[in-house]
């Protein structure tokens, strides 16, 4: 497994998006990007 670390560059990925269908992280290159990934509705965190 592959960490990174910071000032490394995150490497493409594809993810589901509501309502575009999907966002891949090539589409923002050269702007700042925040990924959050939020917990299950009900659940602690």
């Amino acid at each position: 497994m592959n960490l990174l670390k910071l000032g490394d560059e995150a490497p493409d990925f594809t993810l589901p998006a509501y309502p575009q269908g999907v966002v891949t992280l090539s589409q923002h290159r050269g702007k700042i990007v925040v990924l959050f990934f939020y917990p299950k509705d009900n659940t602690p965190g």
